[in-house]
């Protein structure tokens, strides 16, 4: 299973609510977040990663604002299940990818690329680092999912028909609004343009409403911060054969914990 970018403390508490029965109803083999706003709204730090492992999350991925919290650089170097963008420019401190066993055992890549349009950062190309990444993953595992960490939604479905046939899943992030275009593509890819967010639905993704519409309107700079009220659960969850990487299976997950809209395979 993959979770959409989780969201202050309201998608961290969401989260412990709801992933013990789902790890055993739904048998999950691995499970993968989205934490790089899970402190605060923006960033993540070691604790709240701790948080998040102990809860049962197995691989942490992230984007631009991983690194608005100073305190997580030196962990990103020890922690390997705490994923940075692989097409970071330099020589930043952690990793984009690991290869881990899952629950059963199955040896599982996952990797974490940034794509470049509208991107904060001049990145390196997404297109090119993960080729080559993927190449060498695919000497230790079949079973390869791909965060694809970007703005632009063509940027998104060109990196899915990319990687098609090479990779397990490529699923969206980093616009915390889940979207309806879930597939397997011909050559067996899973693929979805956003996985969306865990967090507080009544909200400009995440952050108050009033503070995010005042900003459009007067144009000002403005603290954001993390919205309060009900809560909604985004992921998304893979069948993969792990003899040939090829997915049997996506299904998408949203859930509104005020009675709010619920798609098939709701909690």
């Amino acid at each position: 299973m993959f979770v959409g970018d989780v969201v202050g403390k309201p998608g961290r508490q969401l989260l412990a609510q709801l992933l013990p029965s789902l790890l055993e109803k739904e048998q999950l083999d691995l499970v993968v977040a989205n934490g790089e706003n899970a402190a605060g709204g923006l960033g993540i730090t070691p604790e709240v990663a701790g948080e998040l492992f102990a809860m049962g999350v197995d691989v942490i991925t992230s984007g631009n604002h991983l690194w608005d919290k100073k305190e997580v650089m030196p962990f990103l170097e020890k922690e390997e299940r705490l994923l940075r963008p692989l097409n970071w420019p330099g020589d930043p401190p952690g990793r984009g990818s690991l290869v881990l066993q899952s629950r059963s055992g199955v040896p599982v890549a996952v990797v974490c690329a940034m794509g470049r349009v509208f991107a904060p950062v001049l990145l390196d190309c997404p297109f090119r680092a993960l080729a080559r990444e993927v190449d060498r993953l695919r000497a230790h595992t079949p079973v390869i999912l791909v965060d694809f960490h970007a703005e632009a939604t063509s940027e998104k479905v060109a990196m899915g028909w990319f990687l098609d046939g090479r990779v397990s899943a490529v699923i969206g992030t980093h616009t915390h609004v889940q979207t309806a275009d879930e597939a397997i593509l011909p050559g067996g890819t899973a693929y979805i343009t956003d996985a969306g967010m865990t967090g507080p639905w009544q909200s400009v993704i995440g952050m108050r409403t009033e503070t995010i519409v005042q900003r459009f309107l007067d144009q000002l700079p403005s603290r954001f911060e993390v919205a309060r009220g009900p809560r909604q659960f985004n992921a998304v969850y893979l069948d993969v054969d792990e003899g040939s990487g090829r997915a049997r299976a996506v299904r998408r997950l949203f859930w509104r914990e005020d009675g709010g809209v619920a798609f098939p395979g709701a909690v």
